[in-house]
């Protein structure tokens, strides 16, 4: 195991050492598209962002796929590694990238082509639209290869590598932020782009980052370079899909319908103006900092009890439960008091106009501390996903999705005088019904199950 056996340190201790270069990947997957939006924001106008902003929940469902896929290769991952099955581990790997890839290729013809339509389903407002599809119509055609790169890493940290995904995002997004000014202002002789540039440079340093990876895990040997032992094994071996399925199947209908959620929710909030879809793209990427600590130490999680089940080790699933859940309630705490205390001084990073600044500020201050909810939730579903238990936490993960975070923002944001937001606190509702539904299950059910590993 990563760091040493459990005799020899802490499970917490062990879990802080690799969440530590998770964490930062996570952050320095955000800082690309945190730029972007302040230099989208801030000098190309609302409108500019407002187009970015609500292209954002469409490439959230379709990305949705390759998470699926993801979680579930993951789980076998863990699982093969804890068992140091070397040759499963491979085949995993091998079948993962080839319906990975062919899955990214379908959606960009798809997302292609139904773009509009979809978008304009959305409600996308009209002053934008034309921008938001042409932005999104570059960045579907990078999905093959985004997919691919996206389930490598979750392939490394399955194997306790947190590292070396952790050196690509560096990669990965030093490239986007150079790039990003040179393209969006036509810096170097090159046409000025405005926007889009925003989007060429995202595809541009994704694809370059994923061949240097490859490179790099060739060049030091690493257990999962991209050798003949995998290549024999890029053929689809049904029987493994099937498994994949049978593991990522839910998870990607889960994502799918919080994507679809977002998609309603952005719904409603457009009907209040581009300022107000604005609002809604610049807390979202606050948002996606604040969740970083709860849904990396979900991945962790899941991988430490995945490991643990592979290697037949029943007694320590409590002990990695118990360490995250505490971690969570501390790391995320630390953030969120520290967001509050700056809320304004961060929003105006990416927002001038006040009154989109004041729609901002509301839907932070109502929706911030429900994320410590929502990170003991991702825990505790976390654990029992490691353990191939995933059709109930799924089945409670859409409820509290279209039984309660829809219904209450639709309810309070049009039949009471909340107005837009009556829209923000749909989300701590479903969050602490999340949890309520998730921890029930665990209590009643899956504790007193037989945990049986999946490899064999």
């Amino acid at each position: 195991m990563i760091g040493g056996s459990p005799e020899e340190k802490p499970i917490w201790r062990v879990m802080v050492v690799f969440l530590v270069p998770l964490l930062l990947s996570n952050a320095l997957q955000s800082i690309g598209q945190l730029v972007g939006s302040i230099v989208v924001g801030r000098y190309l106008g609302v409108n500019a962002l407002a187009a970015i902003s609500a292209f954002f929940p469409l490439f959230f469902l379709l990305v949705s796929f390759a998470i699926g896929l993801g979680s579930g290769s993951s789980i076998l991952v863990g699982q093969a590694y804890g068992a140091k099955n070397e040759e499963r581990l491979k085949a995993i790997v091998g079948t993962t990238l080839t319906s990975t890839f062919l899955l990214g290729l379908v959606l960009a013809v798809l997302g292609s082509i139904f773009a509009w339509d979809i978008l304009r389903i959305m409600g996308t407002p009209d002053n934008i639209i034309e921008v938001t599809v042409h932005y999104s119509r570059i960045l579907f055609w990078s999905m093959p290869i985004m997919f691919m790169y996206f389930v490598y890493t979750t392939f490394m940290r399955g194997t306790g590598d947190s590292k070396t995904p952790f050196y690509s995002l560096i990669v990965s997004t030093a490239l986007n932020i150079v790039l990003l000014p040179v393209l969006i202002f036509g810096w170097l002789g090159l046409p000025e782009l405005g926007i889009y540039g925003a989007a060429y440079a995202s595809v541009i340093s994704t694809i370059l980052t994923f061949f240097l990876l490859l490179l790099y895990l060739k060049m030091v040997k690493h257990p999962l370079q991209f050798d003949a032992s995998v290549r024999k094994h890029l053929k689809i071996d049904w029987k493994l899909m099937k498994l994949l399925l049978r593991l990522g199947v839910p998870a990607s209908v889960n994502m799918i319908l919080l994507s679809l959620s977002e998609i309603a929710v952005i719904a409603f909030v457009n009907a209040y103006g581009s300022d107000a879809t604005a609002a809604y793209g610049a807390v979202n990427q606050v948002a996606s900092y604040v969740q970083m600590p709860a849904i990396s130490l979900g991945i962790a999680v899941s991988i430490f009890a995945a490991q643990a089940i592979g290697g037949n080790r029943f007694d320590r699933l409590q002990k990695v439960i118990k360490s995250g859940i505490i971690l969570n309630y501390i790391m995320g705490g630390v953030l969120i008091i520290l967001v509050y205390l700056f809320s304004k001084s961060i929003l105006a990073l990416f927002i001038t106009n006040q009154h989109t600044l004041d729609i901002a500020e509301g839907l932070l201050v109502i929706t911030l501390w429900s994320y410590l909810i929502f990170g003991h939730a991702q825990i505790i579903t976390a654990s029992m996903r490691a353990s191939g238990t995933v059709l109930w936490p799924t089945v409670f993960s859409i409820v509290s999705i279209w039984a309660v975070e829809v219904p209450v923002a639709y309810l309070l944001s049009h039949y009471t005088d909340l107005g837009i937001n009556g829209i923000w606190l749909g989300y701590p509702a479903a969050f602490i019904v999340s949890l309520i539904l998730q921890y029930g299950y665990y209590q009643l059910f899956w504790k007193k199950r037989k945990i049986e590993r999946l490899i064999d």
